[in-house]
C-alpha cells in the first residue's frame, strides 16, 4: 500500500487503515466520489490523496468550500459569469469548474449548495457542460468532481432540502473516514507527529507531560483530528517548562476574584489580559524573542506586535530571553 503520510494521513489503526486502502483503489478510477465523516476527520487531505494518487495528479486540484459561499454566489464562483450578469459583475469570469479542467474539483460542505445550484450541478455531472451566469452559451469541462459532507444526505433527500438525483450521481462511490474515538491508538500517535512537527517549526524542544497520554485516550475527540492538532499547538505555545499538558492535566487557572464581587466588563478584560500576557509569552519562547517571526505566527503586523510586546512590558523577559525586543 503507499505511504499517504505525505497528505497528512497518519494512523496504524485498523479502522483508519481500511480507509486509506479504499483511497487507494478509488484513486484507480476516474468517476465521482462522496467523501463522508464528521467535522476533522479529514476529508479534504483524502479528496487530495484522491486527486494526487490518481491519473489526473498532473491536472489542477480545486477546492470549494460551499458552506462559505452565499447563495447568490456559488452558483456563480462554480460556473463563472458573464460581465454585466448581476451588479458587481464588471468583469466575465470563468469560473472555478474552468478552473480544474483537466484535474479535480473538490466540493466540500455539499450539503450547502441551493437547489438551484444543485440542479446546476447535476447538469454538469450528467455531460460536463455548464452555463455562465447570465451567459447563454454552453461550455464544457473535463473535471472529476469529489465531494464531502459531514451531512447525512439521505435524510436531507426525505426533507427534500437535497435532489435525490444529484445523490445518485455523486455517489458513485462512498469514501467514510473513520471518527477519531474510533481509530484505536491513532490519537497519540498523531499527538506525537503534531509535537515533532511544532519542534521543528519553533526549533524548540518539548515533550507531553506523562498525564497528557491518559487525557488523549480518555478525550472523545469531537472535533476529531482538528481537535487534537489545536490541543497540542495551544499547549506547545502555552508552555513554560517544556511540558505539554492537555485538557483536565492542565492547571487550573486560579479564580481572577471570588465570584460576584467584581464587575462584568472588569472580570472580562482581567481575563482577556491574562490570556494575551500567556499567549504572547508563548509565542516568544517559542520563536526565541523573535518578534518578526512571533507576529507572523499570530497572523499580525510586526509593529502591532511589538506594541503588544510592549504594553504588556514584556521586555523583563530578556531575564529568560536575553535581548528579546531586540531580535527581529
Amino acid at each position: 500500500m503507499e505511504n499517504l503520510s505525505r497528505f497528512n494521513l497518519i494512523g496504524s489503526s485498523p479502522q483508519f487503515q481500511a480507509a486509506l486502502r479504499q483511497v487507494e483503489k478509488m484513486a484507480r478510477v476516474d468517476v465521482p466520489v462522496l467523501i463522508v465523516g464528521e467535522t476533522g476527520t479529514g476529508k479534504e487531505l483524502a479528496a487530495r490523496a484522491l486527486h494526487y494518487t490518481g491519473a489526473r495528479a498532473a491536472g489542477p486540484f480545486v477546492p470549494v468550500n460551499c458552506g462559505a459561499l452565499t447563495e447568490a454566489l456559488l452558483e456563480s464562483e462554480l460556473f463563472g459569469h458573464e460581465r454585466g450578469a448581476f451588479t458587481d459583475a464588471k468583469h466575465a469570469s470563468p469560473g472555478l469548474a474552468a478552473e480544474a479542467d483537466g484535474g479535480t474539483l473538490f466540493l466540500d460542505e455539499v450539503d450547502a449548495l441551493s437547489l438551484k445550484a444543485q440542479a446546476a450541478l447535476l447538469r454538469f455531472l450528467q455531460d460536463g457542460t455548464y452555463r455562465r451566469v447570465g451567459g447563454s452559451q454552453s461550455r464544457q469541462a473535463d473535471v472529476r468532481v469529489l465531494v464531502a459532507t459531514n451531512a447525512a444526505l439521505d435524510q436531507l433527500v426525505e426533507t427534500r432540502q437535497f435532489r435525490r438525483d444529484l445523490l445518485y450521481r455523486i455517489n458513485v462511490l462512498t469514501l467514510a473516514m473513520p471518527a477519531l474515538r474510533q481509530r484505536d491508538g491513532d490519537a497519540r500517535e498523531l499527538a506525537q507527529t503534531f509535537l515533532r512537527r511544532f519542534c521543528h517549526q519553533y526549533r524548540v524542544q518539548r515533550q507531553f507531560h506523562p498525564d497528557a497520554f491518559d487525557y488523549i485516550a480518555r478525550h472523545e475527540w469531537p472535533g476529531n483530528v482538528r481537535e487534537l492538532e489545536n490541543q497540542v499547538h495551544r499547549a506547545f505555545l502555552l508552555s513554560e517548562d517544556g511540558y505539554l499538558r492537555l485538557g483536565t492535566t492542565a492547571p487550573a487557572a486560579a479564580p481572577i476574584q471570588a465570584s460576584g464581587t467584581m464587575p462584568y466588563k472588569t472580570a472580562k478584560a482581567r481575563a482577556i489580559a491574562e490570556f494575551e500576557q500567556r499567549y504572547v509569552e508563548g509565542l516568544l519562547r517559542c520563536t526565541e524573542g523573535n518578534i518578526s517571526r512571533a507576529a507572523q505566527l499570530a497572523g499580525q503586523d510586526r509593529s502591532a506586535f511589538g506594541k503588544l510586546v510592549r504594553k504588556l512590558d514584556l521586555q523583563g523577559m530578556g531575564r529568560v530571553l536575553p535581548n528579546l525586543v531586540n531580535k527581529s
